[in-house]
C-alpha cells in the first residue's frame, strides 16, 4: 500500500512524498517514491502507479537498473568490437550534452529523438543532422539484443521518417564539382616549386597524382605497404577499405592504372609504407594549396571523384571501374553513368613525366602518426 508523508521545507512550505512499498511473504520486493506539491496529486500518483505495478513483469522492469542514453553511448563507444572511427565517436559524445542523454532508455520515444534533431538543426545543416541521427541509430539498433538495454529501435525509425519529411534531416549532397586541367596544373606547379625549395617536404606532386589515378582515399593512400604492391599484376591491396557498416578487416585488391604504377615505382623505399605520411596533414595541405590558388569547392577527396570520372570517360564499364575504385556496390557508380567516352584528358598531361621520376625522400620523412608536420606546410 502507498502512503503519503508531509514534509516541511526550509522555506516553510509543505511537500508531499508519495511512497510505495510492496512486499512478498514479508520481504520487500519493490519500493519507490515521488514528491508532489499537493496531496491530491500524490494520492493520484499512488493509485495510478500501483495499478501499473500489478501488470505482469512490471515490478521486474521497475527494479531494473536505470540506464541513460549517455550510458548506452559510453558502452557503444567503449565496447564496439569494430573501430567506429574518431568522427563517429566524437559525434556520439557530443550528443551526451543534450537533454535526451539524461533520460532513461525505456522512456525515450520518437518525439524525444525528433526534439534532438530540432535542437541539432539550430546550428547545423540538415545533412549534418542526418549524420548525427544516423550514428545514434546504430546504438538503438543493437542496444536491446546485444546488452538488454531498452532502447526502442522502432521509435528511432519513426523519428527518422518524421525528420526527413519535415526537412530536419537531409541526405548528403552529391558534389559533382571536378577540378579543371588548369586547376590541377596550378596545384602541381605550386607543389613542384615548394619541393624544389624545400627538399625535406613530402612529395605532394606524387601523392596528389597517385590519388587521382588510383582513385584512392587519403587514408588508404597512407596505409599501402610495399608488400601490398603487386607490380606484375598492376594492383594493390587496400587495407581496411571504407564500406558502409564495415571497415576493419575489409581488405580489397584494386587494379592500378599505369600512371599509378609508375608513381609507386618512383617512390623511395624508406619505410614499410609506400607513402609514409599523415593522412590528415595531406588533406590539410591540399586544402591550403587550393585556398592559396583561389580554387573553390575542391578538397582532396575530389581527386577520387575525378579519377573515377576519368575511367568512365576513357570508356570503362561499371565492372572495370569498380575493379579500380573498389566500390562493392555497383549502384554507387551509377552517378557516373551520364559520362560519355570522350578520351583521357590526362593522356598527355605535362606532369606525368615529373611524377614518374624518382621522388625525393627528404631529410625528414613525415611520420604517419604526427598530427602536423612542417613538411606539409605551404608557408
Amino acid at each position: 500500500m502507498g502512503t503519503i508523508v508531509a514534509r516541511k521545507r526550509k522555506d516553510k512550505s509543505t511537500a508531499f512524498m508519495a511512497k510505495i512499498i510492496l512486499k512478498d511473504k514479508g520481504k520487500v520486493i519493490h519500493r519507490e517514491s515521488k514528491t508532489f506539491e499537493r496531496k491530491p496529486a500524490a494520492a493520484a500518483w499512488i493509485a495510478k502507479r500501483e495499478e501499473e505495478l500489478r501488470e505482469p513483469g512490471a515490478i521486474e522492469r521497475a527494479n531494473a537498473t536505470h540506464v541513460t542514453l549517455a550510458d548506452a553511448i559510453d558502452k557503444y563507444v567503449g565496447e564496439s568490437l569494430k573501430a567506429i572511427g574518431r568522427t563517429k565517436a566524437q559525434v556520439l559524445r557530443s550528443i551526451k550534452e543534450y537533454e535526451i542523454a539524461k533520460m532513461d532508455c525505456p522512456a525515450i520515444k520518437s518525439q524525444h529523438i525528433v526534439e534532438l534533431g530540432t535542437e541539432l538543426g539550430k546550428s547545423r545543416k540538415p545533412q549534418t543532422v542526418g549524420n548525427y541521427i544516423s550514428h545514434l541509430s546504430a546504438i538503438f539498433a543493437i542496444a536491446r539484443p546485444a546488452w538488454g538495454i531498452e532502447l526502442d529501435y522502432q521509435a528511432m525509425q519513426d523519428a527518422q521518417i518524421v525528420m526527413k519529411r519535415l526537412g530536419t534531416t537531409k541526405g548528403s549532397d552529391k558534389k559533382e564539382r571536378r577540378p579543371t586541367l588548369e586547376e590541377m596544373n596550378a596545384v602541381m606547379a605550386l607543389y613542384a616549386d615548394r619541393e624544389k625549395r624545400r627538399p625535406d617536404m613530402a612529395p605532394m606532386t606524387h601523392i596528389v597524382a597517385f590519388a587521382l589515378f588510383s582513385t584512392r582515399r587519403q587514408d588508404e593512400v597512407t596505409r599501402i605497404l610495399w608488400n601490398d604492391f603487386d607490380e606484375e599484376g598492376k594492383r594493390v591491396l587496400v587495407r581496411d577499405m571504407k564500406n558502409p557498416g564495415e571497415k576493419i578487416g575489409n581488405d580489397v585488391w584494386c587494379d592500378l592504372p599505369q600512371p599509378a604504377v609508375d608513381i609507386i615505382k618512383a617512390m623511395p623505399r624508406v619505410r614499410d609504407e609506400i607513402f609514409p605520411y599523415n593522412a590528415g596533414s595531406i588533406s590539410a595541405s591540399f586544402t591550403r594549396a587550393c585556398a592559396l590558388l583561389e580554387i573553390e569547392d575542391i578538397d582532396f577527396h575530389r581527386l577520387r571523384h575525378e579519377g573515377v570520372s576519368r575511367l568512365f570517360e576513357m570508356g570503362f564499364g561499371i565492372p572495370q571501374a569498380a575493379a579500380v575504385s573498389g566500390h562493392r556496390s555497383w549502384s554507387s557508380l551509377k552517378r557516373y553513368a551520364h559520362l560519355r567516352n570522350s578520351g583521357d584528358k590526362y593522356e598527355n598531361w605535362e606532369w606525368l613525366e615529373h611524377v614518374s621520376k624518382p621522388a625525393k625522400a627528404g631529410s625528414r620523412p613525415l611520420s604517419r602518426r604526427s598530427k602536423m608536420s612542417r613538411g606539409m606546410e605551404l608557408a
